[in-house]
């Protein structure tokens, strides 16, 4: 008998004695499924016993061969591929940690967004969602994803980043310069470079009291301060229920008297709500962007700008980018795994001329190369 047919085995036993097994608590199931278990396997000894009941209550309770992952603290993010390959981030490293059956996936996926009470079929076949525990859920299923179900799993907070993990002693005491003095700061890096998990800790760092509103199209902000109240979007349904956007977020949050806005990320419409905030006494704004480069990141939002208010000429664009934006912060991703500052632009007036500085530019091995250049 197989190890998966030995959990199945004592699942079926479980459920044979329990119609409403999977609304138990897990540690009752727990002290079930070891005495099961046991019964079934009488030669065994306590660490195969235990590792068989563990993966029984994660099969009924949990996300099946998936919950080991969830439960290592160093685990970032879990992927799962084509319904079969099971990819993990371990502290930075990316490796193939397994594989499932053709239909676990489905039911795994199907297991996750009930509780949430979001749609995935043929008609809606991408979701992204958040669980109970912050984490981000993105699942996609055919006909859009082509050879299976793809399932990913980002996890946050569940180890506090601090800042010297992202710069050195030097750069650390020049971003909480740049927190103090309520500087407004965009944080720009490719995808899972970093850009939320920086953005949590600068955030963090803010002065006790200060009241802070976070917009998120998915609530993954976790703030280590006391005063904070955090809004989500919302996707329009097939019911008819119509959307929350980031838009209606930022105009809401400046009627909810905010210290600071803090916004996820800027994507769309929302960059000219955006920085119009910054641009009227909303100081110490923070927001992520995807870019390759500090200098990307301002062209990104100028062409945002361009895209959701074509009738604002360039020269003023500009201009009302440079007045809103003080900082911006440039994440990067080495082949290591490691995610570190490698860039922090100063902006100022007039943008037109293209003024503005590099505080700080790393090279590849991290060692400051670049300050304070015109």
């Amino acid at each position: 008998m197989t190890a998966s047919d030995l959990v199945m085995a004592v699942c079926e036993q479980i459920a044979g004695a329990n119609s409403n097994v999977a609304d138990d608590d897990p540690a009752k199931l727990l002290v079930n499924a070891r005495r099961v278990a046991r019964i079934l396997l009488p030669l065994a000894d306590e660490h195969e016993i235990e590792a068989v009941a563990q993966a029984a209550v994660a099969h009924i309770h949990g996300l099946g061969p998936l919950q080991i992952f969830l439960a290592d603290p160093l685990v970032n993010e879990i992927m799962v591929n084509n319904g079969g390959d099971v990819w993990v981030e371990r502290d930075g490293a990316t490796a193939l940690a397994g594989r499932l059956d053709a239909d676990v996936a489905l039911r795994l996926i199907e297991r996750i967004l009930n509780p949430l009470g979001r749609r995935l079929d043929r008609l809606s076949p991408i979701v992204d969602a958040r669980l109970p525990d912050g984490s981000r859920v993105c699942a996609v299923i055919p006909p859009i994803a082509v050879d299976g179900p793809c399932l990913t799993l980002r996890r946050f907070g569940v180890r506090r980043r601090s800042l010297a993990e992202f710069a050195s002693a030097e750069v650390v005491a020049m971003l909480d310069d740049i927190v103090a003095r309520r500087c407004n700061v965009v944080i720009s890096g490719a995808t899972s470079s970093g850009k939320t998990s920086l953005l949590n800790v600068l955030a963090s760092r803010v002065r006790p009291g200060e009241r802070i509103i976070t917009l998120e199209d998915t609530a993954e902000l976790q703030l280590d301060t006391s005063h904070v109240l955090r809004l989500e979007t919302r996707p329009a349904t097939v019911d008819g229920t119509a959307p929350v956007t980031m838009t209606d977020l930022v105009r809401t949050s400046l009627r909810l008297r905010p210290d600071r806005i803090v916004v996820g990320e800027i994507r769309g419409r929302e960059v000219i709500d955006m920085l119009q905030a910054m641009n009227t006494g909303h100081d110490g704004s923070m927001t992520t962007c995807h870019a390759n480069g500090s200098d990307d990141a301002l062209r990104r939002i100028e062409s945002l700008v361009v895209q959701h208010a074509p009738g604002w000429p360039l020269p003023s664009i500009r201009d009302h980018i440079c007045a809103g934006i003080d900082i911006v912060i440039h994440l990067g991703r080495l082949p290591t795994g490691l995610r570190r500052i490698t860039e922090i632009l100063e902006l100022a007036l007039p943008a037109s001329a293209g003024q503005h500085r590099l505080l700080v530019a790393f090279d590849r091995v991290l060692g400051v190369v670049e300050r304070g250049q015109e």
